[in-house]
């Protein structure tokens, strides 16, 4: 199977099983991700995805063995249609993680920044070979790479297609956080845990403020908020949590001390 999907409790875990590629995107790995997102979005019981690969890497980009192979003229004939979606995954509510554990490159790069954010072991690494190997950014590594490097380092990225290694990506704001190898899926799903302990309408909808102020700027974006808040806080604010909620956020605070 070129996918491997496990789900634990509230949590599942996604992993690209291609290890012969380095987990390069075929059709068919590219096919299997959407749904298994598609399916585990729909489950009531899961509330966090854990995205990884089968080592020696995460994910090779698309398979361009495949690539070559494919018929010319219905490859053009395919780009007069809009895609369903943008990205690497369909439109969902459930929270992704990516558990980055070793390189991610090109399409694998675009994989990796339409997670919710990234946790990196010390063997992973991250480059953009679009222009090496003529192929344009078409999953949104445009868009995303500058929100979350700054566009002159998303630019050095793109244009050289150096590799950078998980150090530098913690430092750049690429990952959240960098683990030994060993650990690294044990905290993704930590972490992973963590969210599934929070209401899911609560995550949801944090999560959809999020992707919508991605989208304005300024004044634009503080009232879109300010709006949100109030109207959650009219319709949807359900008070009888607050005695219980507090108990528990202030145990977790000192155990985290």
């Amino acid at each position: 199977m070129v996918l491997l999907v496990d789900v634990d409790g509230p949590v599942a875990t996604v992993t690209l099983n291609r290890p012969e590629a380095r987990n390069a995107l075929s059709v068919e790995l590219t096919s299997a991700i959407q749904s298994a997102i598609v399916e585990l979005d729909r489950r009531d019981d899961v509330r966090a995805i854990v995205i990884t690969g089968a080592d020696p890497a995460f994910c090779a980009g698309v398979d361009l063995k495949q690539l070559a192979t494919m018929d010319r003229p219905a490859q053009v004939t395919r780009q007069d249609e809009p895609p369903p979606f943008y990205g690497t995954l369909p439109p969902h509510d459930t929270p992704v993680i990516g558990a980055i554990n070793g390189p991610a490159v090109t399409g694998g790069l675009e994989l990796v920044l339409a997670c919710d954010f990234l946790v990196a072991s010390e063997r992973a690494t991250f480059a953009d070979t679009h222009a090496r190997v003529g192929v344009m950014p078409g999953w949104g590594l445009t868009v995303r790479l500058p929100q979350l490097v700054g566009v002159n380092r998303a630019r050095q990225m793109s244009f050289t297609g150096d590799y950078v290694d998980a150090g530098r990506a913690y430092d750049w704001g690429l990952v959240n956080e960098v683990v030994p190898h060993a650990e690294l899926l044990p905290r993704a799903l930590e972490i992973a845990g963590h969210i599934a302990t929070i209401p899911f309408e609560h995550v949801r909808e944090i999560r959809a403020m999020y992707a919508e102020m991605t989208t304005l700027a300024g004044d634009a974006a503080w009232a879109r908020e300010s709006e949100w808040s109030r109207e959650w806080m009219a319709k949807r604010f359900d008070q009888s949590r607050l005695a219980s909620e507090r108990e528990k956020i202030v145990a977790r605070g000192r155990s985290q001390q």
